[in-house]
């Protein structure tokens, strides 16, 4: 079998486990997941730089995919903060 098809059933495996699991989080659950998902993204981030950073092994969609994934982690955390700094002012008192 090919390793394409198997690492992509995976993929969607996880993808339909993964709105399963996002689906069944309470309102109250949202913003505390929402730090740790952060946090994660951060790890991403650091992974994405290694990746983007080339070495002795780089090719040029190596770099392309790990410039893509600094963006679109970065853009996940900083909208992750500024939705959690908004939820977070809707409890506080006027």
């Amino acid at each position: 079998m090919d390793l394409f098809v198997i690492y992509f059933t995976i993929f969607v495996l996880a993808l339909f486990v993964g709105v399963e699991i996002i689906n069944k989080v309470p309102p109250t659950l949202h913003t505390p997941l929402m730090s740790g998902t952060n946090a994660i993204s951060g790890i991403v981030v650091v992974g994405a730089i290694i990746s983007a950073g080339g070495g002795e092994q780089a090719t040029g969609l190596s770099t392309f995919l790990g410039f893509l994934a600094i963006v679109l982690a970065t853009v996940n955390i900083v909208a992750g903060f500024l939705v959690t700094d908004r939820m977070l002012n809707m409890f506080k008192r006027k």
